[in-house]
């Protein structure tokens, strides 16, 4: 197969990944532990700079005042109620990329990836409450990182895949509604892929699985509660405005609970959660060993979930 059917072949991949999704069949809980919804976007598929030791150091703000049901509408709120939540989240990222061959991966070359959240919040305007802002749920995650296929005129591909994993090492309390952890493990495996279409314009997608397990402590009167198995996805594509130091581009994600959340032991009826965003980001580039991104976000389309915008910012240092 040549160079160009490969492209076409790896084009269509991503296109389907981003897109087609969003025609699955949608069905209220907000029981959905956080996950990666808009920190990661452009060149996703592999690290800038080869092998080694990089820090990343993300500031997300997210603000909404909308809270939705499973059907998409408002949440109804005592009168006079005026709800508005802003989270502030601090995600610290160690990142250690091998030069070592893992055998039977066709090349590919092992990595880890340890993240430290820090998550606050502020709720008004509703009878919900929130916890203090503090530390959230430990991620670790061992990776299989692949070099890029080359062309004639640069990269054509290049991709990962990472087993995450986060720990209940969060602040978390039964009595509130809002918690920087989320008092669950969960395996939130994903795929991640940079097709180069041209030197210069760029696709990526970041696909993940999502897997919790049961919360012994819910709050509300439940003895336990299980949030049914979900999918998401980040998507971006950008193109180089100034060679080497400036990138342009569109930039979302996508949610979707496939599953219904298990309430004590049963499954709940209309608890599946979805979301959809997209908005513009820009990737600057100090040099080879650092890049700030800026992205953001204004979602639509929630059910079971805030509807808001999110903003997020995130600098990226090899050593």
């Amino acid at each position: 197969m040549s160079i160009r059917a490969v492209r076409n072949v790896l084009l269509l991949v991503v296109v389907c990944l981003c897109f087609g999704l969003l025609t699955l069949p949608t069905a209220r809980a907000y029981d959905l532990p956080p996950v990666n919804l808009g920190f990661t976007s452009f060149l996703d598929g592999g690290p800038p700079a080869g092998p080694g030791f990089y820090f990343q150091q993300y500031l997300q703000f997210y603000s909404t005042d909308s809270f939705k049901d499973k059907d998409g509408k408002d949440l109804a709120f005592p009168p006079g109620s005026d709800p508005e939540l802003n989270a502030y989240i601090s995600l610290s990222q160690f990142i250690y990329q091998s030069n070592q061959v893992v055998p039977l991966t066709f090349g590919g070359k092992w990595g880890m990836d340890v993240i430290i959240p820090i998550v606050g919040f502020d709720l008004s305007g509703t009878p919900l409450s929130e916890n203090d802002g503090g530390l959230g749920d430990l991620l670790i995650g061992p990776y299989i990182q692949w070099d890029p296929i080359m062309g004639k005129n640069g990269p054509i591909f290049m991709h990962r895949i990472e087993l995450q994993t986060t720990f209940p090492t969060g602040q978390y309390n039964s009595d509130k509604q809002l918690n920087p952890g989320s008092n669950t493990f969960t395996f939130n495996p994903y795929w991640a892929a940079t097709l180069f279409i041209t030197p210069k314009w760029t696709a990526s997608t970041r696909f993940h699985y999502l897997w919790s397990s049961e919360n012994d402590s819910p709050g509300g009167g439940d003895r336990t509660k299980q949030a049914g198995q979900a999918i998401h996805l980040n998507y971006a594509t950008e193109y180089e405005v100034i060679p080497k130091m400036l990138r342009l581009g569109v930039n979302g994600y996508y949610l979707k609970q496939l599953a219904e959340t298990e309430i004590n032991g049963n499954r709940g009826d209309g608890t599946k959660e979805q979301v959809f965003a997209i908005g513009p980001g820009l990737l600057f580039s100090f040099s080879q060993n650092n890049h700030l991104f800026f992205n953001a976000f204004f979602e639509m389309a929630a059910e079971n979930r805030t509807e808001g915008n999110r903003f997020n910012f995130r600098w990226t240092h090899h050593f």
